[in-house]
């Protein structure tokens, strides 16, 4: 039932007959109706991001710093703790167990909190991570045995788990068509500049007294800064729309959208209401279900209808390969790596590796609208490759320490592994064709795949959302544990060529099945998937 309020629009929609009530349909040369020739909705080529919806991307953004700093300073704390938990040198597995958990505990809070995220809007949920990314962070500061730590790393993935989802979503159901790509961008930025924090702290904390404590303790500060900023963020139009808060969606979209934008507010209002109508017509059986049987019926709608299916398909792909690249296997393992390549400072080594994502997801920040989502990737992958195969062909040179990678090395470098002087030479190799992989791997696949929400219509976005990222966590739970390992059994060379293997089969699967979304709505792009993958000879998307 509609309030007075939202009356007068209902009828204004209804008067127009079916033009507007007529979902927007592509047409076989690839372009819609209200598409201008850059691909941009017409009536947004020239508008800029307003102020308060910058303000909105650098808020929630801190989610991302958080997430970035968490993943980040696992690198510096494992070549910092000695004896300090449980009073003995961690082992391998303890490495992996540490490290791996995080990954674990994100791979379970992604999916839940999509249902949360339904349920009480978008904005709760993004306030509960804070809360855990806070309780983590203490968690770990005063541990004193592995299974402490262990679990302070666990609730941080938590939290990690539920940011990593909702806040590209948050962004993504704010941001204008025209900027959509930038703005979600931004957080995958704050999380690179997460990295290069913790980077920059475990570098300013290494070889102090327990100063690994400090590293993980500091999580704590954005958190709670974030959590006092959630009092003037809005909730997102399209889940205000959902609940029937169709005023206040209205409001938020003219903020968002900046002065002089109520045509154009009023139309995206439009497409958002139709879209939400379209869906409750489509999928009946979601209406008035609660709990488990809401999130069975979200289920059932995401697998059984095809266009859900290829979204989920898509997301999924993308998020996969995001991980099994074995990008975070840098993240997380970097100062272990370059201690073993004999480099004097580890953790300052990691830093080149950090600040080199950190600038190349400012360029992605810049081109990714005028690019597009594909071509960036098909562009940047092939980079990836050759950054792992000059790896590869570098740890050939590198004599590897006579108890492997699951012993203690010294913060102080070099150690027992004796590479100093002949490996000299394969160890600038190896540093240089790392940052040629993660500057590649920043322009593309490190971004891409975090605008999962654009591929999904309203009715299953969150769901959808939550387990694509669920399949990003799942991938990271098995880097994370089988890197180490992998290093010795397989030894560097085979393990950095197996990543290279993936990511010339990950190419393949984005030529074949990602279609162009660049410069179109939310609304535009569920209609994409509609008939097939949408990538089709011929048409501009391609």
């Amino acid at each position: 039932m509609a309030t007075s309020a939202e009356a007068p629009l209902i009828a204004h929609q209804e008067d127009h007959g079916p033009d507007n009530d007529e979902p927007q349909q592509h047409h076989d040369d690839g372009y819609a109706d209200d598409l201008a020739q850059d691909g941009v909705p017409r009536g947004e080529e020239d508008r800029k991001v307003g102020l308060f919806m910058w303000l909105l991307a650098i808020s929630a953004g801190i989610s991302g710093l958080l997430f970035g700093y968490d993943t980040g300073v696992i690198s510096a704390t494992l070549v910092s703790l000695g004896t300090s938990l449980s009073g003995r040198e961690l082992t391998l597995a303890d490495k992996s167990i540490v490290t791996s958990c995080t990954s674990l505990l994100a791979l379970v809070a992604s999916p839940l909190s999509s249902i949360l995220a339904d349920r009480v809007g978008r904005r709760p949920v993004i306030l509960l991570a804070d809360i855990l990314f806070a309780v983590g962070a203490l968690g770990q500061a005063y541990a004193t045995t592995v299974g402490q730590m262990t679990a302070g790393r666990a609730v941080v993935g938590a939290a990690v788990g539920a940011a990593s989802f909702v806040t590209p979503l948050y962004l993504a159901e704010l941001a204008p068509a025209a900027h959509r790509g930038r703005l979600v961008t931004l957080n995958v930025l704050a999380i690179t500049l997460g990295q290069v924090v913790a980077y920059l702290v475990g570098w300013g904390f290494a070889g102090r007294d327990q100063g690994w404590r400090y590293m993980v303790g500091l999580g704590a500060l954005p958190a709670v800064l974030q959590a006092a900023l959630l009092l003037g963020m809005p909730e997102t139009p399209r889940w205000l729309v959902k609940v029937g808060r169709v005023a206040a969606a209205r409001q938020v979209i003219g903020k968002t959208l900046g002065s002089g934008s109520g045509t154009a507010a009023e139309r995206v209002l439009q497409d958002i209401r139709r879209e939400v109508r379209e869906e409750e017509e489509e999928s009946g059986s979601l209406r008035g279900a609660k709990g488990a049987r809401a999130w069975t019926e979200g289920w059932r709608e995401l697998v059984t209808v095809p266009k859900n299916r290829r979204a989920l398909t898509i997301a999924c792909l993308l998020q996969g390969l995001q991980q099994l690249c074995g990008f975070n296997s840098l993240m997380y393992f970097s100062a272990t790596i370059f201690t073993l390549l004999g480099f004097s400072i580890p953790t300052l080594t990691s830093l080149s590796v950090a600040v080199s994502n950190f600038v190349f997801t400012i360029a992605a920040l810049l081109l990714i609208d005028r690019i597009g989502r594909r071509r960036i990737l098909l562009y940047s992958i092939p980079f990836m490759v050759l950054g792992l195969l000059l790896s590869a062909a570098g740890f050939r040179y590198i004599k590897l320490p006579d108890h492997g990678l699951g012993g203690s090395i010294p913060e102080s470098g070099g150690g027992n592994t004796d590479n100093s002087d002949s490996g000299g030479g394969a160890a600038v190799t190896i540093l240089v064709s790392m940052i040629v992989f993660v500057a590649a791997y920043a322009l593309g696949l490190g971004n891409v795949p975090w605008m999962q929400s654009e591929l999904f219509p309203l009715n299953v976005r969150s769901l959808g959302s939550g387990l694509s990222t669920a399949t990003n966590w799942s991938a990271n739970f098995v880097i994370g544990l089988t890197f180490l390992p992998l290093m010795d059994l397989l030894t560097p060379t085979w393990t950095f060529v197996l990543y290279a293997a993936i990511c010339v089969l990950g190419w393949g699967a984005v030529w074949r099945i990602y279609p162009e979304t660049t410069g179109l709505s939310l609304e535009e792009v569920a209609g994409l998937l509609e008939n097939d993958w949408g990538v089709r000879p011929g048409s501009r998307r391609r």
